[in-house]
């Protein structure tokens, strides 16, 4: 796990207050090894970077999600070692889209204090053309599953254009790799019970995303790699 330390540093206690938890859950996350340990800084004190606030965004919405402790040890163990900070807010994204409905209505005040940002009109309107954010009236309905990966992807330095052009993109080949699991999945339960298949789903959902965020992450890496190598 790469921490991603970058100036300024933060202290637990700053950690803790940054991620809405207290300093004994992270010293509590930190000993069952969800959290990788600080780098040490002068006269011993521990220091945190951005890897280790967004790790811990992950492990409040896995808990959010119904998942144990074990449950949680378990899936942080089957992700890569070296995730950075915009993957595990990515990975994040993906467990909140297990939930069946994150869609809020929050005042442009509230929306900002989640962002911890001002929003000017372009940020809110790129948020809106990720269909993260949506006017209603004096505020917006916001998609608290998907609004960290929005406001990573506001300080993306890719045009506007390129951003959404790969959105559809995705869009598209997750559309068809669902279909083709949906089909799968429908001919192995046929002749299943009805509850059965409804349970199976259940178990099945968040296994399968995070299959296909995985291996989607390894075939980019591979061809980024690619692409860097045969330009060098």
């Amino acid at each position: 796990m790469t921490t991603d330390i970058e100036e300024p540093a933060l202290t637990i206690d700053e950690l803790a207050a940054k991620a809405g938890v207290t300093v004994r859950t992270v010293r509590f996350y930190g000993s069952r090894g969800l959290l990788p340990p600080p780098a040490i800084g002068p006269r011993r004190v521990g220091h945190y970077g951005p890897a280790h606030l967004a790790r811990l965004a992950l492990i409040e919405e896995l808990q959010r999600q119904g998942m144990t402790l074990a449950a949680i040890e378990r899936y942080l163990g089957r992700l890569p070692a070296d995730l950075s900070v915009r993957e595990l807010a990515i990975q994040r994204a993906v467990v909140a889209s297990w939930a069946p409905d994150t869609v809020e209505s929050v005042s442009r005040e509230e929306l900002e204090r989640r962002a911890g940002r001002a929003l000017d009109e372009e940020d809110l309107r790129r948020l809106a053309a990720l269909d993260v954010v949506e006017r209603d009236g004096e505020g917006f309905r916001v998609d608290a599953g998907l609004l960290r990966l929005g406001l990573e992807l506001l300080d993306v330095p890719l045009a506007h254009e390129t951003i959404l052009a790969a959105r559809a993109a995705l869009t598209g080949h997750a559309r068809a790799a669902a279909q083709d699991l949906s089909r799968l999945l429908r001919d192995a339960v046929a002749e299943r019970d009805t509850r059965d298949v409804k349970s199976l789903s259940a178990h099945m959902h968040p296994l399968v995303v995070q299959a296909l965020l995985t291996s989607f992450q390894r075939s980019l890496r591979e061809e980024l790699r690619e692409w860097l190598d045969g330009g060098e």
